[in-house]
């Protein structure tokens, strides 16, 4: 083995709502697939919503966001994962880091178009759902996938007592049977700990969007590439910002 494999790498995974008990779960997913010389750093963002259910939730979950990725690449992080299904911020991390960031959106729906020429994300509400076509849309892959919502709150995902999983195991067997899936993603950072299990039920393959995400953040580290910093995510110019976002200014913070 080269000494350049052994070296350790290290990944942020940020957890973009204020949920600390779904950042547990999210980190136990990654470590699960991470190399043993991957070093999985997972951080729960100090400023948001509970929860990123919609438009506003994720509007509001940004700047949180930002801050921990900026924290996470002046502590030495190689790269920074967002879990969040809605690539929440994604365009702007970019834009901000020099590290490769990767939304677990399209790190799941580009591992799925590997595998399988059709496949079904099964995302939690029907307000959710929208934002996620539209993603699927972006990455062009509109032909081949089609998206679910299985009418669960986000947070009924932490629930033992709730029908969450019941909901989520009952779309997946509809998408199978109308949708004629050959794979499922699982549409919200909270299932990532379903996966394995739903795979085996259901044998085909089940996709969590925060393995596939750490695996191609390796991937892009060993490759020693990252965001190109021409054109649309070329750094942000200097200039001042007010109120209560006056912290985020480009440069304000080194």
């Amino acid at each position: 083995m080269s000494a350049r494999a052994c070296l350790t790498v290290q990944i942020l995974v940020v957890n973009p709502n204020t949920t600390a008990s779904m950042t547990d779960t999210i980190a136990a997913a990654a470590r699960s697939v991470a190399a043993q010389s991957t070093k999985i750093v997972a951080v729960t963002s100090s400023m948001g919503p509970v929860s990123i259910e919609g438009y506003y939730d994720e509007a509001l979950a940004v700047p949180g966001l930002l801050v921990e990725i900026a924290a996470g690449e002046r502590s030495g992080a190689q790269a920074a994962i967002i879990a969040c299904f809605d690539d929440t911020g994604l365009d702007a991390a970019r834009a901000m880091a020099n590290i490769p960031v990767i939304g677990i959106c399209e790190a799941s729906l580009s591992t799925a178009s590997f595998i399988a020429q059709r496949f079904t994300v099964v995302t939690t509400t029907g307000r959710s759902r929208v934002p996620v076509e539209g993603l699927v849309q972006r990455y062009g892959m509109a032909g081949r996938a089609r998206v679910r919502a299985a009418d669960i709150p986000v947070l009924a995902l932490e629930d033992p007592a709730s029908d969450a999983l019941l909901r989520l195991r009952n779309e997946i067997a509809r998408a199978i049977d109308e949708d004629r899936a050959e794979a499922i993603v699982l549409g919200c950072a909270g299932m990532a700990d379903l996966a394995a299990a739903l795979q085996r039920e259901f044998g085909l393959p089940v996709i969590d969007g925060v393995g596939a995400a750490v695996k191609q953040a390796e991937a892009l580290i060993a490759l020693g590439l990252t965001t190109s910093k021409r054109g649309a995510y070329a750094s942000p110019l200097a200039k001042s910002y007010h109120g209560a976002l006056k912290s985020f200014a480009p440069g304000a913070a080194e």
